[in-house]
């Protein structure tokens, strides 16, 4: 039986994509910064519905060299899930772990001869440099001196751009596939509210009065799991990376809230109907085709997606 590595194994997408692979019948070894948030990762397996005796759960930062080592010693496979989420003005305290931390999984895989590594990047470190119309695949690239890039989509840019350097300078036969997700909703297994399930929470219980105009892709984080299970698995994916989104046209915040509102009822009544002023987005454009084409990538609408993150917020006690 297979074991793989999973980093970030507390989170969103690493919770999630532990419990597809132990429904598959894959040992995972995930890693934390803490072991005091192992008893809820093991929680939030089961609620996937997969046995969590098949999980195995270590410590080790993206901040140090202590426990990499160790990680991957033994696995058929890496999943680099972890990266950091800081809002913060010091574009330092973002994109140094990330980029430092991406080197030391990479770096950890070769020396133990793990075939491969499958990296979750972003939409982030393709679209958010201007260009004259948006339209967006995997050839762009976000550029990290563009003017005022915030320290998020800054510190994905660099980082993918560090993965990639290295596997071609120091990869010694470890192959590297990039999964880039636009804004990542979907079901929740884990109970606290992080990256866009906060939005979520803030348009459902009413703290969020308006909307930012603002246009973007949305991916099933379901979507997203299958997706990196399928980049590990096939063998023409090597050194590809693939934009992961739902059909059709991007969204809107309001857009997202009037979804809300017109299909859950009272859970949908506080639902922002406002958007903040400011200037209207230009269209934007993300393609898919690729991960579709290669991985057999199948998305849920994004309508599927905007009702059954906020129905997992409720069933879960975060909203009511």
């Amino acid at each position: 039986m297979s074991t793989v590595l999973v980093t970030g194994a507390s989170g969103y997408l690493g919770t999630r994509l532990i419990a597809d692979l132990l429904r598959s019948g894959v040992q995972v070894r995930g890693t934390l910064r803490s072991r005091a948030a192992g008893a809820d990762v093991r929680a939030a397996v089961r609620r996937g519905g997969a046995d969590d005796a098949g999980l195995e759960l270590v410590v080790a930062s993206l901040t140090h060299d202590d426990g990499w080592a160790a990680a991957a010693d033994g696995v058929d496979g890496v999943y680099h899930v972890a990266s950091p989420m800081i809002q913060t003005s010091d574009v330092d305290e973002a994109v140094v772990p990330a980029r430092d931390g991406t080197v030391r999984v990479l770096r950890a895989a070769r020396d133990a001869a793990v075939p491969r590594v499958v990296l979750t990047s972003s939409f982030a470190a393709v679209g958010y440099s201007p260009k004259p119309v948006r339209d967006y695949d995997e050839s762009d690239w976000t550029d990290p001196t563009t003017p005022g890039l915030p320290a998020y989509p800054l510190s994905k840019a660099v980082a993918e751009r560090a993965a990639w350097e290295f596997i071609e300078t120091e990869g010694a036969g470890t192959e590297l596939v990039v999964i880039n997700p636009t804004w990542i909703a979907g079901p929740t297994l884990t109970t606290a509210a992080r990256s866009s399930l906060q939005l979520f929470v803030a348009m459902l219980d009413g703290t969020m009065p308006s909307v930012p105009k603002q246009l973007f892709g949305i991916a099933d984080v379901r979507d997203v799991s299958e997706l990196h299970i399928a980049a590990m698995s096939t063998p023409e994916a090597a050194g590809r990376r693939y934009l992961a989104l739902a059909d059709g046209p991007t969204q809107s915040f309001l857009g997202v809230a009037g979804v809300l509102r017109d299909r859950l009822g009272a859970l949908g009544a506080r639902v922002p109907t406002e958007e903040m002023p400011g200037d209207d987005p230009t269209p934007l454009v993300i393609h898919n085709d690729r991960a579709k084409r290669e991985l057999g990538f199948r998305p849920r609408t994004a309508e599927t997606t905007i009702v059954e993150t906020a129905e997992s917020l409720r069933d879960l006690g975060m909203v009511s």
